[in-house]
């Protein structure tokens, strides 16, 4: 399923744990593909120099590459580090500001967005505002695209390590909800709540596959910049992170398949 936040206050003590580490975040996160981009771009209907509205862009790995496309991008980011590599990475595009805030207090000068992106941020919002806020700051027939992208096992030949680490996982953070990375088909979307809040119509789903390989510290560093892994008490960490290093290293390199799932839907005119 699409990972959606629990109860309020687990939401809020873990959205703002990304910033603490955001330079190894920009080091450590891979960027989005083109064709997820593309397909973003073409299926809103972002018209050349249209304006784009984008939540929780942290240090900018998608929005560099829609900056690139010329359009007049604002992006809200909660963490001012955060922020701070942003901006440098968008300092060639004038049209393109980061703006440190939160977004479900934050109001812009002027509304009506050509379309409004979140992408593996939406499930940071707080769910009585995801919908009825997007819906209010974009113009009638303006788009609201997510991008949810999660780890998943696609019969790859790097399959066998993601189930034999749930060992490690079991052995340092013992958890009822630890559990190998789903199958593909079992990942959700967007489209029930969205048209449950009834502010949307239209909406459009497409499924990217894309791999990364990892060496074993380019994999930790990875671990490094995920929440559940960042609120972890520093000794149980680390501990997790030695087991998980060990067990890469001996193999060499593995890949990780991610699935990115790409949510399109318009606000009627």
């Amino acid at each position: 399923m699409v990972r959606m936040p629990v109860e309020n206050e687990k939401r809020e003590r873990l959205r703002t744990t990304f910033d603490d580490a955001a330079e190894l975040y920009e080091a450590a996160r891979p960027v989005y593909p083109v064709a997820v981009l593309d397909e973003l771009v073409e299926l809103a209907a972002i018209p050349k120099d249209g304006r784009v509205l984008e939540i929780g862009p942290g240090t900018g790995k998608a929005t560099v590459a829609l900056a690139d496309r010329g359009f007049e991008l604002t992006g809200v980011e909660l963490g001012a580090q955060l922020a701070a590599i942003a901006r440098q990475r968008l300092a060639a595009f004038p049209k393109a500001e980061i703006v440190v805030g939160d977004f479900e207090e934050w109001e812009p000068e002027r509304a009506e967005f050509d379309a409004i992106v979140a992408f593996t941020a939406f499930h940071w919002i707080a769910p009585e505002l995801r919908y009825t806020k997007t819906a209010r700051l974009l113009r009638p027939g303006g788009a609201l695209a997510l991008v949810s992208s999660q780890h998943v096992l696609a019969g790859g030949a790097g399959d066998d390590f993601w189930l034999e680490v749930q060992e490690d996982y079991e052995a340092v953070v013992p958890h009822p909800d630890n559990a190998p990375p789903p199958a593909p088909e079992q990942v959700g979307d967007w489209r029930e709540q969205i048209e449950v809040s009834g502010l949307y119509a239209d909406v459009t789903i497409r499924r990217h596959l894309w791999t990364v390989d990892y060496t074993a510290d380019e994999y930790i560093a990875v671990l490094g910049t995920y929440s559940d892994n960042l609120v972890l008490p520093e000794e149980q960490r680390a501990e997790l992170f030695a087991r998980i290093h060990a067990r890469l290293a001996a193999r060499g390199s593995v890949t990780k398949t991610h699935l990115s799932v790409l949510t399109v839907a318009r606000r009627p005119r």
